[in-house]
């Protein structure tokens, strides 16, 4: 009988090793998988690249990570000066890589799809072209860009079944689903739970092939 559950948040957090690309779902304080990023913290992963829309606010739980030095790598769409990640950066003690929001989220659905490389135009005449491969496709300057994957991901849904797929909240959907497609092991935290058969198909946003463990962490 499949059952992706877990009892516990030791059982989701096993297995995470140092060095792992992390993808962090959610956008600010929405849909952002808080009590698996504390479960991450208390597991003890060093060396870590997270993936996340931004560098995190202070208090939040990305600033509580990387305050414990355990990150080594940023991937993100925004980080504000003042915040710690932000002078973790000017002090040298932390790598930014600044990706533009919808060029993150097709990355990561790249890497999920199997496709292993796309033209875009966005950022394609910035410094973020700098360096790399650009042609002009129907008159517009492109930049290739590569997948994201990740070895995990961390993501919160709203409601979940033992098979794992799940459905989101209104705009916590973010980029939790690509973020599940991206990872070789997808760990979600959900807040309800229903049992097997009662989701309607078009109502699963993540279907549970994408999801590795599932933890009920209700509100």
């Amino acid at each position: 009988m499949i059952d992706k559950f877990v009892n516990s948040m030791a059982d989701a957090m096993t297995g995470i090793a140092d060095g792992s690309t992390v993808l962090l779902g959610g956008f600010g304080d929405v849909g952002i998988p808080t009590a698996l990023l504390d479960g991450l913290i208390e597991q003890g992963a060093r060396d870590l690249t997270i993936v996340a829309v931004a560098g995190g606010r202070d208090g939040s739980a990305i600033e509580r990570l990387l305050s414990l030095g355990r990150v080594r790598r940023l991937i993100c769409s925004f980080v504000r000066p003042a915040s710690l990640a932000g002078r973790l950066f000017q002090q040298g003690d932390l790598e930014v890589e600044i990706v533009p929001q919808g060029t993150m989220a097709e990355r990561m659905r790249a890497a999920g799809a199997g496709i292993t490389g796309f033209y875009t135009p966005t950022g394609a005449d910035t410094l973020l072209a700098e360096g790399r491969e650009t042609r002009e496709i129907g008159g517009r300057l492109c930049l290739l860009e590569y997948p994201l994957p990740g070895d995990v991901a961390l993501i919160e849904a709203w409601c979940g079944d033992r098979w794992g797929n799940l459905t989101y909240r209104d705009s916590a959907r973010n980029f939790n689903p690509v973020m599940a497609m991206a990872a070789k092991l997808t760990i979600a935290m959900t807040r309800n739970i229903v049992a097997l058969g009662e989701l309607a198909p078009e109502t699963i946003i993540t279907p549970g092939i994408f999801v590795n463990r599932v933890l009920h962490v209700p509100l």
